[in-house]
């Protein structure tokens, strides 16, 4: 049976937005770091609390692995002198690997002789590997934001109080800026001892949790989840979770116990949100809803401690969230004194960013770019009111008092603030689903006017920011670029709209050009912009499942219509998977290797002179409206399998062929019929970019 090791690294309280990124990076160059020391073990775990990072090793082999390998020395001829006797180049080697001459050989490699060794490497301690590496181990640890202390030069997201690193029963020493290393831990803050002695790996849950600390995060996330749900149940309601909050809570508390308070009824007339936001956002606070998912008047909170004075906290919870509310319902009776309309005009105050102007410039783009979008899709003239009026009082709610405070409820604001001045429904929503999807898995917009609101919002800030030189580098996104651009093609998807993304960008840009008179190199800035695209389209298509090929394929036609490309995807994912290409796909990059040759697609009959040329023209001809058909009705793998009927003429006509002949209206005719193929064929797929 193998060894057990721990390592706890103590901290001041982390961030719980840092502890998962945490973990991860212990884990994975702790495993790192094994696999390169030989030092094989069963299993790896890593756990935290808000006061501590933990990583537990299972089964840890004694040594590391032996190692045999023959390394390669200097060849022969530099390795001895005129009198065969070592030179300083052979000695080198040789004490580099600690061997000795009896120890080498001579082999032949690449038609010359080198110098050989077998050397063998014993292991050593794991202990002894441990102490050399779990120091450096800690310091890899990166964080979005990091800080010194005390005069060191480790930095860290939190000061490091102290440490635990013990083999089995031992403690395993390593120097960390002159934190001291060794066995002792501490508990609870407020209800356990500050000095916890750990005499053996087996035995630190359980003191830790007799200390009120339990450790395993897994543990505790379950204790908040049921015993809230509890709760809620025993008022007749259910919990509304958010996973990144229940997470966020779980990070935040070492001994977790659930309590429930109650909500004052003079604050139940306010809009839901009003109410709900601050719980989540601002306290932590779990609502409850009955099983309409409508608000009861209770909220769920974790205490980190025990249950004892637990009436004394649940007060404490709710003076504490009713002065949150009371300033809410201030700014929500303040703020309707007037309609949303009357606060458009504050817009002209507020800059958007230096070079993109006002937010109330921002509105204006957006009411033209909504309603070039309508017009592109054919929407309704009522719809198409709808979404200009909804334009038109987007962002009027990011000068009211309740958004200023709470900027969590943009948009959702300005839908009941719309509401109240008597907006119609369609208005009040799509000014909500302007800002959908704000983050993965969130909802999409239901409404044609919510879609075509948020498509504008989300692309002019794209465009903008392209136009000025602000697109995303690496992992930096300060605008959130990408997620804007994934909104726009899955609401495209979810909604099925047919757009060519290549004219709403020109639209964009236009409008820029237009209504401040932006500076850019159009063709370039425009170019930038599809590619940025394409790039998240082929992220998104992947994640569904689509063959990599394919999706190079697809996008390699130039087309620029997501929905489409979608579609197309599919058919030949599905029709790829169940039939296969591989006798195709050489033939047809050779029709498209042969094609780049050619100036025109104009073939003449009279200059096909070989039976195979005139057999593939005109078995071309014979599929090419069939072809077209299949495409304008969006049946792409039809449109394919009629294409790969080709395969036949094709392979003859190379067969006995010679295209590239001196004369040249033979060679051109002949291109000219390759050409004409490929550009048919890049209608459905480019062929080239599948694989076997």
């Amino acid at each position: 049976m193998g060894s057990k090791y721990l390592l706890e690294i103590g901290v001041e309280e982390l961030p719980a937005r840092f502890i998962n990124g945490a973990l991860n990076q212990l884990k994975e160059n702790t495993e790192k770091m094994l696999e390169d020391e030989r030092i094989e073990y069963a299993s790896m775990e890593t756990y935290a609390t808000p006061r501590r990072l933990v990583l537990i090793i299972h089964e840890l082999c004694e040594k590391q692995l032996t190692l045999k390998e023959t390394i390669k020395g200097p060849a022969r001829k530099i390795a001895y002198d005129d009198e065969g006797n070592p030179t300083k180049a052979l000695q080198g080697f040789m004490r580099g690997q600690g061997i000795s001459i009896e120890q080498t050989f001579l082999d032949e490699y690449n038609g010359e002789e080198y110098v050989y060794a077998n050397v063998v490497k014993e292991g050593k301690d794991t202990f002894i590997v441990l102490s050399n590496n779990m120091a450096a181990i800690i310091k890899s640890i990166v964080f979005p934001k990091s800080m010194k202390w005390g005069g060191k030069n480790l930095r860290f997201a939190r000061p490091i109080r102290w440490i635990v690193s013990i083999l089995n029963d031992k403690v395993v020493p390593f120097e960390l800026e002159g934190i001291k290393v060794d066995k002792i831990t501490k508990g609870h803050r407020f209800l356990g001892s500050d000095r916890i002695e750990i005499n053996s790996v087996e035995e630190y849950f359980n003191k830790l949790e007799e200390n009120y600390v339990l450790v395993d995060q897994n543990k505790r996330r379950e204790i908040i989840k049921y015993g809230s749900e509890r709760l809620a149940k025993e008022k007749g309601g259910n919990v509304l979770f958010d996973k990144d909050l229940l997470d966020e809570v779980t990070y935040i508390v070492e001994y977790p116990t659930p309590i429930i308070g109650r909500i004052e009824d003079e604050y139940l007339s306010l809009p839901e949100e009003v109410i709900i936001t601050p719980m989540k956002e601002h306290l932590r606070f779990f609502p409850v809803v009955n099983d309409k998912n409508r608000l009861l008047p209770y909220f769920i909170t974790v205490r980190n401690g025990n249950e004892e004075h637990i009436e004394m906290v649940i007060k404490g919870n709710e003076k504490v969230l009713g002065a949150r509310l009371e300033d809410a319902k201030f700014f929500y009776y303040d703020d309707i004194k007037n309609p949303l309309e009357d606060y458009v005009e504050k817009l002209k105050k507020i800059v958007f960013q230096e070079k993109l102007g006002t937010l109330y410039d921002k509105t204006v783009r957006i009411q033209e770019l909504a309603k070039k979008i309508g017009d592109y899709l054919e929407v309704g003239e009522e719809t198409q009111k709808n979404i200009e009026r909804a334009a038109y009082l987007s962002k009027a709610d990011l000068v009211t008092k309740m958004v200023d405070e709470f900027t969590e409820l943009q948009g959702r604001m300005g839908m009941e603030y719309a509401k109240h001045a008597g907006e119609n429904e369609i208005v009040s929503t799509a000014i909500y689903e302007q800002y959908l999807p704000r983050f993965a898995d969130d909802e999409l917009p239901t409404t044609t006017a919510g879609s075509i609101l948020s498509i504008a919002d989300k692309l002019d800030t794209i465009a903008g920011s392209f136009a000025i030189g602000i697109q995303p580098t690496g992992s930096q996104d300060p605008y959130g670029l990408r997620r804007q651009a994934l909104g726009i093609i899955n609401i495209i998807l979810d909604k099925r709209l047919n757009l060519a993304l290549g004219e709403l960008i020109d639209s964009a840009l236009y409008i820029f050009v237009e209504e401040l008179g932006l500076v850019f190199d159009y063709s370039s800035v425009k170019n930038e912009i599809l590619d940025f695209f394409n790039g998240r389209i082929k992220n998104l298509f992947s994640d569904i499942g689509i063959r990599y090929d394919i999706i190079n394929g697809v996008i390699s036609t130039g087309i620029d219509n997501v929905y489409d490309l979608k579609i197309r995807a599919d058919k030949l994912n599905q029709y790829l998977e169940e039939d296969g290409l591989t006798e195709v796909l050489f033939t047809f990059n050779r029709v498209i290797n042969l094609a780049e040759k050619s100036i025109s697609t104009e073939v003449k009959r009279d200059l096909l002179v070989e039976e195979e040329e005139i057999e593939l023209y005109e078995a071309f001809n014979d599929i090419e409206e069939k072809v077209l058909n299949c495409l304008d009705k969006k049946e792409y793998d039809k449109a394919l399998e009629q294409f790969i009927g080709l395969k036949g003429p094709v392979d003859k006509f190379f067969e006995h062929v010679m295209v590239m002949v001196e004369e040249d209206d033979l060679r051109e005719n002949r291109l000219s019929l390759l050409g004409k193929i490929s550009e048919t064929m890049l209608l459905i797929c480019d062929l080239s970019k599948l694989v076997k």
